[in-house]
This record gives C-alpha cells, sequence and structure tokens, in this order.
C-alpha cells in the first residue's frame, strides 16, 4: 500500500497516511476536526540497482569502439621487440 502525505490547512498538522490506492482521500483533520486536512504532492521515491538497462547501458553515454589488443606470443618477443623462435 503506497504512503500518502496529508496537510491540515487550519492547524498545520503534516502526516503520513498508509491507505490503498482505490481509498477516498481523508478530508477530516485527525487533530482539530476540520474539513482542510488535504493529500499533499510528493516526489516518487525510487532508486534503480544492479545491472539493468539505464545502469550498463546509457549511465556514461555511448562508449567509443576500440580494436582488440593483440600481445606478443611469448616473453622474448616482448622484451627484443622480435621472434627468436620465427628464425
Amino acid at each position: 500500500m503506497p504512503i500518502y502525505a496529508y496537510a491540515c490547512g487550519s492547524c498545520g498538522l503534516q502526516q503520513d497516511v498508509m491507505q490503498k490506492m482505490s481509498a477516498a482521500p481523508l478530508t477530516t483533520c485527525p487533530e482539530c476536526g476540520k474539513e482542510t486536512f488535504s493529500k499533499q504532492l510528493t516526489a516518487a521515491g525510487f532508486q534503480l540497482k544492479g545491472s539493468g538497462y539505464y545502469a550498463t547501458d546509457f549511465k556514461n553515454g555511448p562508449q567509443p569502439k576500440t580494436a582488440p589488443k593483440t600481445e606478443p606470443a611469448c616473453a622474448p618477443c616482448a622484451v627484443s621487440g622480435s621472434c627468436p623462435m620465427a628464425n
């Protein structure tokens, strides 16, 4: 069930109320009894978590395409720049 924020225009009472979405809005203030209790507009609270669409695809913008690195076949090739086994 969602939680709605209510405020009274007469006494200033602010209260969060858990009620069904299909329930009628409350109008009578539980503090002063006047018919000035109304639902307030609040920001929706949600957070994207995990490895979903946004987090993996568009969080940092499009990624540039790069060619895969090629590594030398053995350690002597990496050190000398030429392969001693190629002869």
